[in-house]
């Protein structure tokens, strides 16, 4: 029986010898669970479990398990059964090549795999809780006043307040949150559980309670699982985003995650539920290249194909915490899917967070921890408490389910496709900072750490309301011809493919490019595509960790980056080996395609102005929307807002007013500007002007580069592109095409027509490091001199040398014979004295001596 912490003080108070005995009972206990968390994942990754196709139905796959010793565990899908051998060890090493030899010959069955385990990991962090005042008082949930990312206003949350205001709560939306249970009756979320939304895969029951333990390693969906659907003013923690919704919980990751756990989780009850969220992923440790198996992969598939009556179920995924390994998400292929809703995160001051992963497939973001003395997020706890300390894209990818339960709510006919395309046309980049914002073909913001920006939950809300379905999906796939081409340490090869016909898309949505090539280090290597339009997305950032030998072989790298572009014309492939000579070898591009995904007809609503609302310029003054705005309006409510659950606003908090409805307005083109967008950025800019944030620049500003598309005999649009990193200004994107550093860097030219912009201290470092091995070099090259030097002195000694009568007296002396039983040396023959001197290759001779010779 344990006791509680109390009661241990007491002891430790009382008693110093119980004490000990309890501090050695409780390192014991520590000590075993350890071992036995080691212990298991030593057996090895193979189960006693199957997964098979049977053509049939029901009866053919139970005499199948009875006559080969299995039992049907249950039933996947219409033809896919899960069968669980009786007598096989629940893990093994190795794998069971009679069992599965056994079931594949059966005449019924199509394909049969054994299942293995995969290694998922949570995306959060251990913290602690900090301690947080903020002085607003809306709700009179506890922990409302410190719920920085929900009511700080002024364009630095989320905008949730006004999308409650508008009556969206998330009622009648159901979201399960895919993790290690759910603490059902948690006062504050009791009221909003749904059992039908909830299963514990891993004990095969009904019940998603987690496994307790000493640590509460079991609080991660708990946790998630408030952030969603916590109540509201009920006196208790904290407030969910969409606090009307049901919620419920899958447990699945408290035990072996194999492919047809997984499978079996994301098809839990697909036309119940609505949105499915998951904060776990593969390792995020900078090497692992891993995703979806065959069955997971398939209830992707049939969920958003049939899931919710055929609009599709909603999957929304966290990008990754392996920031801290330069990990890249697109080396994830859960979040690297068109079929999720992959979700970044943001510091409460904006900023890129030390964990965050950056990748091409990341859709948007959401607030969530940053560093030693920022915020995190509260929400529900383990034991009916409550924490302020959840972190990590953990908490990010359950606050962006609660924004799109909002969104549904208003619009149950949404697709998951729609929802997506809600998202890209509502999300803000204002207010958040990264070195890498970009603006692709049609005007958007986007990057490779946050997306196109901050979801906003109201904006989004709006535009669903009225919101018609975007036509069907098509695609098309272009193969690249076959190639084995070299690449060698630090070089790249850049490939080109002509698009010129797309049956069926127009306008583009994701694009993947499905890569094949060879290294000798994986972590070495780069990947760029860049669009017709002219937009680079980062397929694959070097990982220096990943030292692995396999390559990739048809990996499909996906980027929503040129989301809304036109297809046709040049695409590029850039493949880049960042090796070191002498440490790691070689690569080879073997072949590639892509697949675009898009629709035939453009999807014609544009984003309603949120006019009356304050607009935010984001920290960097480069980077903000042009956005009409309307002063003096007077505020009306929208016709179908009710109240119901909602405070009532205080006017002390002008942020939280109501936004009006929109008021068209004429629109003026900004100067230089041909064609302009709904939000006033511009997407076509007269002759000799180049676009940069929605503006037509004659000259670009420092760190951009004009870039021409008729010089590169390109279709596109004339845009101010970023220089690299190291260069003030530049002729291009390459670190050797500066034409002037910062203040702290000076120009190194290596060669003709590459110049280089090195920190100053580096290239000291670099000047004197390359002095010390010139001055290396010389004394290397004067030894060899000198040993040569004296190599031929021996030589020319050894042809010359003296006769026996020139040696001194005193040798001679000694070689006389020895008498009186003494040891000596014996007279030697004089035809032999020749011999014995030329053995002796230095003779230092008088002066009288060489006189005489």
């Amino acid at each position: 029986m344990f006791h509680s912490r109390s009661e241990m003080r007491v002891d430790v108070k009382c008693n110093p010898a119980a004490a000990v005995v309890t501090g050695a009972r409780v390192v014991l206990l520590l000590v075993l669970v350890v071992g036995a968390r080691v212990a298991e994942a030593e057996v090895g990754d193979y189960t006693h479990e199957w997964a098979v196709s049977v053509d049939g139905g029901d009866h053919v796959a139970e005499e199948l398990a009875r006559r080969h010793d299995f039992d049907v565990a249950y039933k996947l899908f219409d033809d896919v059964y899960v069968l669980r051998h009786r007598r096989l060890a629940r893990r093994s090493v190795d794998p069971s090549p009679e069992h599965h030899q056994r079931l594949i010959t059966h005449p019924n069955v199509r394909w049969a795999e054994q299942q293995r385990v995969k290694r998922r990991v949570k995306r959060d962090f251990l913290t602690h809780d900090l301690p947080i005042s903020h002085d607003i008082s809306l709700m009179n949930d506890p922990k409302w006043p410190k719920m920085w990312y929900l009511n700080r206003g002024a364009g630095l949350d989320m905008n949730v307040q006004p999308a409650w205001a508008s009556g969206a709560t998330g009622k009648g939306v159901v979201v399960t949150i895919l993790d290690d249970g759910l603490e059902k009756d948690h006062p504050d979320l009791i009221k909003n559980y749904d059992p039908n939304a909830s299963y514990d895969v891993n004990n095969h029951d009904q019940d998603p309670m987690p496994r307790y333990d000493l640590v509460d390693s079991n609080r991660h969906g708990t946790r998630c699982a408030g952030e969603v659907a916590a109540d509201a003013n009920n006196s208790i923690c904290a407030v969910g985003v969409a606090y009307e919704a049901s919620v419920g919980g899958v447990r699945m990751l408290d035990g072996d995650v194999t492919d047809a756990v997984e499978a079996r989780s994301l098809a839990l009850n697909p036309q119940h539920i609505d949105i499915y969220s998951a904060s776990w992923g593969p390792d995020d440790d900078g090497k692992t290249v891993d995703g979806p198996g065959q069955l997971a992969t398939r209830a992707f598939v049939e969920g958003i194909r049939t899931g919710r009556g055929g609009k599709g179920s909603i999957f929304i995924w966290a990008s990754g915490n392996g920031g801290r390994d330069q990990d890249n998400c697109n080396c994830d292929g859960y979040t690297n899917s068109i079929w999720t809703l992959s979700i970044s995160s943001a510091t409460e001051k904006g900023q890129v967070p030390w964990y965050s992963e950056a990748c091409s497939s990341t859709l948007a973001t959401t607030y969530s921890s940053g560093s030693l003395g920022e915020r995190q997020i509260i929400t529900t706890d383990l034991h009916h408490s409550c924490t302020t300390s959840h972190t990590g894209t953990s908490a990010s990818a359950p606050l962006a389910a609660g924004i799109c339960a909002l969104a549904l709510q208003v619009n149950r006919d949404i697709t998951w496709r729609d929802m997506q395309h809600i998202v890209v046309r509502t999300a803000r980049p204002e207010n958040l900072e990264a070195p890498d914002w970009q603006i692709n073909g049609v005007g958007r913001h986007v990057s490779h750490r946050f997306g196109y920006g901050l979801l906003d939950s109201y904006a989004m809300v709006k535009l669903a309301r009225n919101w018609t379905s975007v036509p069907a999906q098509r695609s098309c796939d272009v193969e690249a011809p076959h190639l084995d081409k070299l690449i060698p340490q630090k070089s790249y090869v850049s490939l080109e493919l002509d698009v010129t016909d797309c049956p069926g898309v127009n306008f583009l949505e994701h694009v993947q490019a499905k890569v094949s090539l060879s290294a000798d280090r994986r972590g070495d290597i780069e990947i760029y595509l860049a669009s017709p339009a002219g937009t680079k997305s980062t397929l694959l950032a070097q990982r220096p960790h990943d030292s692995s030998h396999t390559g990739f072989h048809s990996w499909p790298f996906m980027t929503v980056h040129m989301w809304g572009e036109r297809p046709l014309g040049k695409w590029v492939l850039e493949v880049h080996n960042n090796g070191h000579f002498f440490t790691t070898g070689k690569a080879g591009m073997k072949e590639w395609s892509i697949t675009m995904y898009g629709t035939e007809t453009e999807p014609g609503q544009e984003v309603p102005p949120l006019v009356g609302e304050q607009q935010h310029s984001q920290s960097d003054p480069a980077m903000h929307h042009v956005v009409d705005t309307t002063e003096g309006k007077t505020e009306t409510r929208d016709p179908d807002t009710h109240m119901t659950g909602y405070p009532s606003l205080s006017s002390s908090a002008p942020h939280l007013a109501i936004p009006p409805q929109p008021v068209p307005l004429e629109k003026v083109l900004p100067k230089g500007c041909l064609r302009s967008s709904a939000v006033g950025a511009c997407l076509e800019c007269k002759k000799d002007h180049y676009i940069f944030n929605g503006q037509c620049l004659v000259t670009c500003s420092p760190g951009h580069y004009a870039w021409d598309p008729q010089q590169e005999g390109v279709t596109g649009v004339p845009t101010c592109r970023s220089c690299h990193y190291s260069c003030y200004n530049c002729s291009g994107p390459q670190d050797y095409e500066c034409t002037k550093c910062w203040g702290d860097e000076e120009m190194y030219l290596p060669s003709k027509g590459q110049s280089l912009c090195q920190p100053s201290s580096l290239l000291l470092s670099y000047q004197r490091q390359q002095s010390w091995y010139l001055a290396l070099l010389g004394v290397v090259i004067g030894l060899l001199v000198l040993v040569l030097v004296m190599g031929v002195m021996v030589l020319r000694k050894s042809k010359h040398a003296p006769h026996r009568s020139s040696l001194p007296k005193t040798l001679t002396g000694l070689m006389n014979p020895a008498s009186n039983g003494k040891i000596g040396y014996s007279p030697m023959a004089q035809k032999s004295s020749d011999t014995i001197l030329t053995s002796i290759p230095f003779h230092d001779l008088t002066t009288d001596e060489e006189e005489e010779d």
